[in-house]
């Protein structure tokens, strides 16, 4: 065992050293000799620790971040692979009634990237090169076109940031996601930039031409590390139910093909928890002892749940099906006074007898399904008040009550240009 570990912490050190060699100037070609001569293959998980090693001792990120696409030349070619059965690794032909695993759904949004690059904004920028020394502005559309389209890759890296990483975190895998969400927004930022020189009529042709290519290579070196790294990573990691989860979330980020994506299931039975919710009671690490309320969504003590809504700038006042006030929030700056009598009052009788009649029939309407919201907005005492009605439903669609939602938006009205740092 001891030999184990101090083959692994040898490899790690020499590891670490041809990374340093890499960001004190040394060539790519000069350490890939040195990495082949040392290692032959290196396995992602070395990758994951030795960059993880490199930010505990003090290297900022972005300075690994930095050199991330000259870390994956180095590496690419030989990162070994960890194979993992058919379920966490995309599945096979046989598994096609399960639906869309996520790592199938990012290899095929990866090869469309792929043919997006070579066969739409390569042409498109060599079209732009030749026309713009015969004086053809035309072109820049084009490969302005071929740019946004390149661009929703956003959706691709979204899925990938707020679905995967998080499970990635949870395994103490937190390194590798860091940096390569700030390489994803690196090449956001990268894309969004061509765009803006193209809308330029006389923009600088060489400068469209470097960016362009710049960025194409980044997003093709991006590739080669989910592929070569990240997932060979995370397959002996995430559990079918990890990947079921990234499945069912996946939709709400959108993908870049058209076609409909079906959710992925294992087909296993998850045990079901007190509350219901196949192992939601352990995600994130938060056991449900039966302190916490469980939501679609996460849990939270009650006084958590008293804190947040009395800390959300808005009054909001529940009226149960019956009729009957069941619920007020107690923010610091209420805009209309409700005493804790109300509480179990039929919602007519805190009104004065003129308005009791616009009540009820906002009531019945949300009841009956004819509205979901109504609203009304009022100027108050120097406020601008906008009093929303919502009719809350369960999720067969029963009618559950009425939510009032006040806040006074004044503040809201009289805000102009940006804000972007903070006070």
């Amino acid at each position: 065992m001891s030999e184990f570990i101090n083959n692994r912490e040898y490899r790690q050190n020499e590891l670490k050293k041809l990374i340093m060699k890499l960001h004190g100037g040394a060539s790519v070609e000069d350490v890939r000799e040195e990495f082949a001569t040392k290692f032959g293959n290196v396995a992602a998980t070395e990758i994951a620790a030795m960059e993880n090693s490199l930010i505990q001792e003090g290297m900022p990120l972005e300075n690994i971040q930095l050199l991330c696409d000259v870390h994956a030349a180095v590496f690419k070619g030989s990162v070994e692979q960890i194979h993992a059965n058919d379920s966490k690794d995309g599945g096979t032909a046989d598994d096609n009634d399960k639906g869309d695993h996520p790592v199938d759904v990012l290899k095929k949004e990866n090869r469309l990237i792929e043919t997006m690059i070579s066969e739409k904004v390569l042409p498109a920028l060599e079209d732009f090169m030749n026309s713009r020394t015969e004086g053809d502005y035309g072109t820049a559309h084009t490969l302005a076109d071929a740019v946004a389209e390149l661009s929703t890759i956003d959706k691709h890296y979204a899925r990938k940031e707020y679905l995967i990483f998080p499970v990635m975190e949870r395994n103490d895998i937190t390194a590798p996601p860091q940096v390569m969400w700030g390489v994803d927004d690196e090449i956001r930022g990268k894309l969004k930039g061509v765009l803006a020189m193209l809308k330029e009529p006389a923009s600088d042709v060489a400068a469209v031409k470097e960016a362009t290519e710049e960025v194409t290579t980044q997003i093709i070196e991006m590739i080669f590390k989910e592929e070569e790294i990240m997932l060979p990573m995370i397959a002996d990691v995430f559990t079918d139910k990890d990947w079921e989860s990234v499945s069912e979330s996946s939709g709400e980020f959108g993908f870049m093909f058209e076609e409909p994506v079906k959710v992925w299931k294992s087909g296993a039975v998850y045990e079901e928890s007190a509350h219901g919710a196949a192992d939601e009671s352990t995600v994130a690490g938060y056991m449900n002892d039966g302190k916490r309320v469980s939501f679609d969504a996460g849990s939270l003590l009650p006084e958590e749940i008293n804190a947040i809504l009395n800390t959300v700038p808005v009054d909001m006042t529940f009226v149960g099906a019956d009729d009957r006030v069941k619920y007020f929030t107690q923010g610091k700056d209420r805009i209309f006074d409700r005493p804790k009598t109300i509480i179990g009052r039929e919602v007519k009788h805190c009104h004065p007898p003129k308005s009791v009649h616009v009540v009820e029939q906002i009531v019945e309407d949300l009841r009956s399904g004819r509205k979901d919201h109504e609203d009304f907005w009022i100027n108050m005492g120097g406020k601008f008040v906008h009093i929303r009605y919502f009719a809350v439903r369960g999720k067969s669609g029963e009618f559950l009550g009425t939510l009032e939602v006040s806040q006074d938006i004044k503040p809201l009205r009289d805000l102009e240009g940006e804000k972007r740092l903070m006070s």
